[in-house]
């Protein structure tokens, strides 16, 4: 059962429309073909019911009512009504499932709250509303006053109940416990259907997953992107991954390959964004950077486990920064559809490298760039040198600089303002220009640029056309700072006049 429509909706600042209800609800039954969905929490809005009510029509349509499930509460009758305005028919009814909760939260006896609870589950029943029980903070009740769990359950299993859910509420179980708690309890009631509900406080929710399958659990409650109050609950995507490989005697009807769209839109809907380390669905998960780790999968495949990104929609990647080599430019400029000689890729591999020791990553999208600027570098002699500049931008002064250059071996020293830092470069540049008797060309369109299609900062690309008296031409430069890849285009100008 996915929950992401109901206790994913819990996680802070997160809420969902009806119409993103309405198409993550089709998404999560008919393209990945989760079992059942809970959608929402009885009584919490007027938009609420009118979400559910869209769905519950939606549903209707293509005889997918009973996987529809909503959270309801013990309060006569309030949320059954609720429910038929809905258009629902399956409760998750929300019980206590410690002594702790029912002592100081309801202030009520176990006989109490088992007889209201038979009475919702009765009246349900007679709606042709089926229920499922939930015990909540069930966890610390198997920990403290298991006696009073077994009391429940010996009472739920004599009811028309159709599964009992039994959440981690807290987050607090470890594996071990895990396995013992429903092991103990499926053993006695060997009849009943039970799911379990795990939560990520201690990052131990798909762990405690696999020992629930283990343990021999019917159900699992999981949400996209492991989304959900606090640290959140055991996540789909890398649950769907664990038991298609570990445990291979389940067999789930999840499609894999739709795990990476249905998270990207859910991130994309609530603004909720998912870690680039995140297994299955994270950025980076399927992406070498280390350039040992692109030659051994040139290699047979060395760095490569079961977790194949094409099982999820997805591609590897080769990350270019300063811990890659040749083997990870390659396998970017295979893609590209790009050659170059052993010299080319050297001169290459040696600015991705400069490049990445400035910024975290450079893109597949930067590299023809990169690829440019250097070849470019090859077409001049050089002869004028940018040696050293300051820039200088402070609110109430002209921005300024102070320039050194080197001109066929000959050093200047100059300072000038400006409109802007680049303004001000170019102005210190006139003066020393002016002291040789020589004329700059003018500059007559400047432009500035990323990598279309590259969602790295690592690189900002500059051109900038000059005239003379004979010809317009232009020239570019490329660095992570868009004044500096300015002055390395007017260093290029420079050594072509």
């Amino acid at each position: 059962m996915d929950t992401t429509l109901r206790d994913g909706e819990q996680t802070s600042g997160v809420s969902f429309s009806a119409s993103e209800k309405l198409t993550l609800a089709k998404l999560l039954l008919e393209e990945l073909k989760v079992d059942r969905i809970e959608v929402a929490s009885a009584r919490v809005s007027e938009g609420e019911l009118q979400a559910v009510k869209s769905i519950t029509d939606w549903a209707a349509t293509e005889d997918y009512l009973s996987k529809v499930e909503v959270l309801t509460f013990v309060d006569n009758g309030v949320s059954l009504k609720w429910m038929q305005e809905a258009g629902a028919k399956v409760q998750n009814l929300l019980t206590k499932g410690s002594l702790n909760h029912l002592t100081h939260q309801l202030k009520k006896t176990p006989k109490q709250h088992f007889t209201e609870i038979e009475k919702v589950v009765s009246e349900g029943n007679k709606l042709g509303i089926d229920t499922n029980v939930y015990l909540e903070d069930w966890s610390n009740g198997m920990r403290s006053s298991k006696d009073y769990v077994f009391q429940f359950l010996d009472f739920l299993t004599e009811q028309p109940v159709k599964r009992i859910l039994l959440p981690d509420t807290l987050g607090i179980l470890t594996h071990t416990e895990t396995s013992a708690f429903l092991k103990e309890i499926i053993e006695r009631y060997p009849n009943t259907h039970f799911d379990f509900h795990g939560h990520n406080d201690y990052d131990l929710s798909v762990a405690n997953v696999m020992e629930a399958l283990k343990a021999g659990v019917h159900g699992l409650h999981l949400t996209v992107n492991g989304m959900g109050e606090r640290a959140g609950n055991a996540p789909l995507a890398s649950a769907v991954a664990v038991i298609n490989d570990f445990l291979p005697e389940i067999k789930i009807g999840v499609k894999e390959s739709s795990l990476y769209k249905v998270s990207k839109l859910v991130s994309a809907f609530t603004g909720f964004s998912i870690p680039d380390n995140k297994p299955i669905v994270g950025d980076n998960v399927f992406t070498q950077t280390a350039g040992i780790h692109a030659d051994g999968d040139s290699k047979k495949n060395l760095y490569f486990n079961d977790l194949l990104p094409e099982r999820f929609g997805r591609k590897r990647k080769y990350a270019l920064g300063k811990t890659s080599g040749k083997a990870n430019i390659q396998k970017n400029l295979h893609e590209l559809g790009l050659t170059l000689n052993d010299d080319e890729l050297k001169k290459v591999t040696e600015r991705i490298i400069d490049l990445g020791d400035k910024k975290e990553r450079v893109t597949k999208d930067d590299l023809p760039y990169i690829i440019s600027d250097v070849l470019d570098n090859k077409l001049h002699q050089q002869k004028v040198f940018v040696k050293s500049y300051v820039l200088t931008h402070s609110k109430g002064l002209k921005p300024s600089t102070t320039l050194s250059i080197e001109i066929e071996g000959k050093t200047y020293e100059e300072h000038a303002q400006g409109d802007g830092q680049f303004d001000a470069f170019i102005n210190a540049l006139k003066k020393v220009y002016k002291k040789e008797g020589r004329e700059l060309p003018k500059l007559v369109d400047y432009a500035v640029r990323i990598p279309p299609g590259s969602n790295s900062d690592a690189l900002c690309e500059t051109l900038i056309t000059w005239q003379t008296k004979d010809k317009d031409f232009t020239t570019r430069g490329l660095d992570s700072d868009q004044t500096v890849s300015a002055i390395k285009a007017t260093e290029k100008m420079l050594n072509l006049v």
